[in-house]
């Protein structure tokens, strides 16, 4: 893991650069292959943002059947990366830690463009409110720049 943090003295708020592995995910929250749908943090600031990547690869279990032929990666798997990628903003987070993070709403879905084998997904999610237990974020995923699918997530910790 490497670590870039914000100059002394400066008026930003500490700013994480990290590299993260799946396996260094794992210890921050409980999805677990297969479903797992991250792959890598690539940039983290606990409680506030986070930046994930999924390859998605031509073996990819969902594949099988969605569709014979036509493989796309379903947008609800993709909502799902999305998720996983908020609950490492949530879960990282010393007083949230070895907690479960649940959907509580979805809303603005919108799908843009499909993901096929081959793409790297660029998984971007900002927290915009926290209370008590609820949070909400604006989540956006990117395929080589152009917007894939965005949506407001409501999260709720147990």
């Amino acid at each position: 893991m490497t670590y870039q943090i914000s100059a002394p003295g400066s008026n930003a708020l500490s700013h994480y650069r990290m590299s993260m592995d799946s396996i260094e995910i794992q210890k921050i929250i409980p999805h677990r292959p297969p479903f797992l749908l991250i792959d890598e943090i690539v940039e983290l600031q606990p409680g506030k943002r986070a930046v994930g990547t999924k390859n998605v690869t031509a073996d990819e279990w969902f594949f099988q059947g969605h569709f014979p032929g036509y493989p796309i990666m379903p947008g609800v798997l993709i909502i799902e990366a999305l998720a996983q990628t908020g609950a490492v903003v949530i879960l990282s987070l010393p007083e949230h830690a070895g907690k479960i993070v649940l959907f509580a709403r979805i809303d603005k879905v919108k799908f843009k463009r499909e993901v096929k084998p081959g793409d790297r997904l660029l998984l971007e999610v900002d927290i915009t409110r926290w209370r008590g237990k609820i949070g909400k974020g604006l989540a956006q995923a990117t395929v080589n720049g152009e917007l894939v699918a965005e949506a407001e997530l409501t999260f709720s910790v147990k």
